[in-house]
């Protein structure tokens, strides 16, 4: 093995531990749930932007490119000041949910361009202008835009022309454990020389509350800093090089400045900002002590050249911090294109590789410590405001068993800086390659007793743990296991059989909450698709009655086949689980059997004349209508795939026994479903909802350009509704929808996402999948139109690969030397300093594959590195 897998070899063996350190930081940590104390719930306002300065955090620590311990006792980040913007830049600006014409945005140049698994290298840019910084322009022209209208970023405001900014880079190597090594590069990308000042600061997080902290940082001379702390062990050493002055403060909320009462102490957490850019010499402390410090350097970096600063981290002292400073970080790169070269495909372009290992990157930097105690926020706690009375009934009341204090992967340690379930799956599926351990813990996270519910659902997000995700667990367990398997040789049993369990609990849940009617047609809620259907499929439906979803019965489904797939693989170690496997199966095919039909009156979710699934609408009267949408939710029905070998079907005797009893009395409901007993390609069975009639009806539309298929993916609502919307009365009112191919046109859910149109990255994931599935099956025998109306035909492997390469080809540079993902930005697409810097978005444009949303959710975006 090469020295990284090493590395993580001995953590998850317990013998070195090298995930201490980590970039745990989030990135904003105001504006969210956790820190709301508010008596209306208005989290975007009870702590902003301009008061994240002052005010000292109750669950979490916020950063530019910082790290921290696992328990995030101590964080080392880095501000920066180019002498112009009115404060210290000490964490990423964004504008909140109700300032965006499209919601909540961070504005802000930078890029995870590196990490190994163990963190052991990480290299970070963050682009600084050199003049002010336009907090106000941001905010004004985003206001003055409208919903048609695209973002107003911070690349649009022309600071970047002239090339007059830094390109502030960061990296850090670890020596061992518990000795972190850090380097800042400035780089003045300008004409002329320009000064800048640079402080990496250290400070612990606020766990002291009204009491005098435990923990302290005290100057010993010579760039150096005693780090003394019971939770951190041994006594560390923070060393600085060079000659900076040395800052000292306390991790504390100044209370003056934001609620005009008395401060605890003269020294509070904004000290540094009044210090540097207000010349306020009595803001920090003289004693140089205290809980928060910087070393504050003052540098000129001349035109188109660049300044260097080295920092180092470590336990015990060292006589010669710096010795042999630059060699490892040479040997930690060398190290990571070791561990990174075993991966990339041997036929991958050089421009694949660095897409697919920044992507890879941007996965490992999107850890975060996430803590929150629903039952201590609720009833408050010494330090914070006594909450009001109501907040007991508020938001995440029923929730009061959820404890969480773990390092998770995030979808966007700004915009999205707290855990959403459905999310994380994806993001453990695109991480398995690069770190199975990691990926297994936090599937195995998300179903442990602090966060599953009692009643058996899992949390969605900390803004309703109570809303409904897509249940992709089961997906995500899978498929880590099978990659874990790949990479190993070895079938982690344990690691299965621990989610299965607490999974057999979620489906139950989903069964006896989720099928109001019992018949196995599914209620879901919005299932993580905002805005795809005419209305809040959150909120009740306008004027009664309920929606019967062909997405939330089809992803139940999928759910039971993959419990099936799981129950029969334990089954071949313990046969107790045969008994499992016959009941999920069981499952699945009443789900089929919903979907053809339900009840008396025969009515299903599939159109026969437009050969097509859709959702039913049942109005309290007990009439019904089809509504005739066409959208993702009609494809959905693909995923519920699974195939297995001949030999596991053969020593399962009892599954096919009560298999084949069920085709004897139900015929009604196994014609309904593909053909299991019957074998093809490498002796194949196959489970789906689909025969092969409906999946070629289902891939006509999906493969026509004019409805679904875009030069860069699958749409998520057909083209067709661009010139002649949707439209649907109840009510009233008139509820229709349009193909929007970018950002949405409504404040539904905020106004921050789109499923009318865009291409989503985990969607079309799983659809490729499922063409490999049924490939494996049906051969290179069965062929499809493809693109529609073209009279080319191929097999379903040969357009799964054609997917992929549309979906790749959102981030490669084409013919003309632009990235689409890019939109077209001339700079963004030829300046040799931004070309080969990539951001995953959270969806893309339907018609031209610009990143939208969300620029930093590698999370599931950052699946292209599996499809690469």
């Amino acid at each position: 093995m090469d020295a990284e897998k090493i590395r993580s070899q001995q953590h998850y063996n317990g013998e070195a531990d090298w995930l201490k350190w980590g970039p745990y930081l989030s990135e904003r940590q105001w504006g969210t749930v956790r820190e709301d104390y508010s008596a209306n719930g208005d989290a975007w306002n009870y702590i902003t932007h301009d008061m994240a300065r002052s005010k000292a955090y109750r669950w979490g620590e916020e950063g530019i490119a910082g790290i921290s311990d696992h328990c995030q006792e101590l964080s080392v980040g880095l501000a920066l000041w180019n002498g112009k913007d009115p404060i210290l830049k000490e964490r990423m600006f964004g504008l909140t949910n109700h300032e965006g014409n499209h919601g909540e945005d961070v504005k802000e140049l930078y890029y995870y361009l590196d990490s190994t698994p163990t963190h052991s290298y990480l290299k970070m840019l963050y682009k600084y202008p050199q003049q002010a910084f336009p907090y106000q322009q941001l905010i004004e022209e985003n206001a003055r835009r409208g919903k048609h209208e695209p973002e107003f970023e911070l690349i649009d405001t022309g600071l970047f022309d002239h090339d007059e900014y830094f390109d502030v880079f960061v990296e850090h190597a670890k020596q061992g454990p518990d000795d972190v090594l850090i380097r800042y590069t400035v780089h003045n990308r300008g004409l002329h020389d320009a000064s800048i000042h640079l402080l990496p600061q250290l400070w612990f997080r606020n766990t002291w509350l009204n009491d005098q902290p435990a923990s302290q940082l005290l100057f010993q001379g010579n760039n150096t800093i005693l780090v003394r702390s019971a939770q951190l062990g041994h006594d560390n050493y923070c060393y600085a090089d060079g000659t900076p002055h040395v800052l000292f403060t306390e991790n504390d909320t100044n209370n003056q400045r934001l609620y005009g009462s008395a401060n605890r102490t003269p020294y509070v957490k904004d000290a540094f900002n009044e210090r540097v850019v207000h010349g306020n010499t009595e803001a920090v402390n003289p004693k140089n002590e205290g809980t928060k410090a910087a070393f504050w350097y003052q540098l000129n970096v001349p035109a188109k050249g660049s300044v260097t600063v080295k920092l180092r981290l470590c336990m015990g002292q060292q006589a010669k911090p710096f010795d042999g400073f630059d060699q490892l970080f040479d040997t930690r790169i060398a190290e990571a294109d070791e561990f990174y070269a075993s991966l990339h495909r041997k036929e991958a372009t050089d421009d694949e590789r660095l897409i697919q290992r920044q992507a890879w990157a941007g996965m490992l930097w999107s850890k975060q410590y996430y803590h929150y105690n629903v039952m201590e926020w609720l009833d408050g706690d010494a330090g914070e405001p006594q909450p009001p009375q109501n907040r007991r009934q508020g938001r995440n009341n029923h929730w009061r068993h959820f404890v969480a204090e773990d390092i998770i992967s995030m979808p966007d340690k700004w915009e999205y800086p707290w855990f959403a379930a459905w999310d994380l799956a994806f993001h453990c599926i695109a991480l398995a390659p690069v770190d199975a351990g990691f990926a297994k813990k936090q599937l195995q996270l998300l179903v442990g007793a602090n966060f599953i519910h009692p009643n058996g659902q899992l949390p969605a997000y900390e803004w309703d743990l109570s809303d409904v995700n897509p249940p992709v667990h089961a997906l995500a367990t899978w498929k880590v296991y099978e990659i874990d398997r790949k990479a190993t040789g070895k079938d982690d049993i344990q690691f299965l059989e621990s989610i299965f369990q607490k999974l057999t609990m979620n489906f139950t849940w989903w069964v006896n909450r989720k099928d109001s009617e019992g018949n196995n047609i599914f209620e879901g809620g919005f299932l993580g698709l905002d805005n795809i259907g005419i209305f809040n499929r959150s909120a009740p439906v306008p004027g009664g009655g309920f929606l019967e979803q062909a997405d939330g019965t089809s992803w139940m489904a999928m759910y039971a086949l993959n419990m099936m797939r799981i129950s029969m693989e334990l089954a071949l170690h313990n046969p107790v689980y045969e008994s499992m496997a016959v009941k999920f199966a069981e499952h699945f095919l009443y789900i089929a059997g919903s979907l053809a039909h339900m009840g008396e009156d025969s009515l299903g979710l599939w159109d026969d004349e437009d050969g097509f699934y859709y959702d039913l609408l049942r109005h309290p009267d007990c009439s019904w209508d089809r509504l005739r949408l066409r959208t993702l939710v009609g494809l959905i029905p693909m995923f519920a795939v699974t195939i297995f070998d001949e030999a596991k079907w053969k020593n399962l005797p009892l599954l096919s026994q009560r298999l084949d009893w069920f085709m004897k009395q139900r015929p009604d409901l196994v014609n309904l479903v593909s053909r299991w007993k019957d074998t093809k390609g490498d002796q194949q069975h196959l489970f789906s909802l689909l025969r092969g009639h409906r999946m070629k009806l289902l891939l006509r539309r999906m493969l026509d350009p004019n409805e679904f298929l875009s030069d860069h993916g699958i749409r998520s609502v057909s083209k067709v509704y661009e010139q002649q919307p949707f439209r649907y009365w109840l009510g009233g009112e008139d509820l229709s929808v349009r193909y929007l191919p970018a950002e949405s046109d409504s404040n539904m859910f905020g106004g921050n996402s789109n499923w009318r149109g865009p291409i989503w990255m985990p969607i079309n994931y799983l659809l490729m999948m499922s063409l490999y599935w049924f490939h494996d099956y049906y051969t290179d025998d069965f062929k499809v139109e493809y693109p529609t109306g073209s009279g080319e035909y191929f097999s379903l492997a040969q357009i799964g690969d054609a997917l992929g390469q549309r979906l790749k080809s959102i981030f490669l540079r084409n013919e003309k030397g632009q990235r689409p993902v890019f939109g077209g930005h001339p700079k963004l697409d030829h300046d040799e300093h931004f070309r080969d810097h990539i951001l995953f978005h959270e969806y893309f444009n339907g018609d031209t594959g610009k990143g939208l949303g969300a620029s930093h959710q590698t999370g599931w975006t950052g699946l292209i590195a599996l499809i690469i």
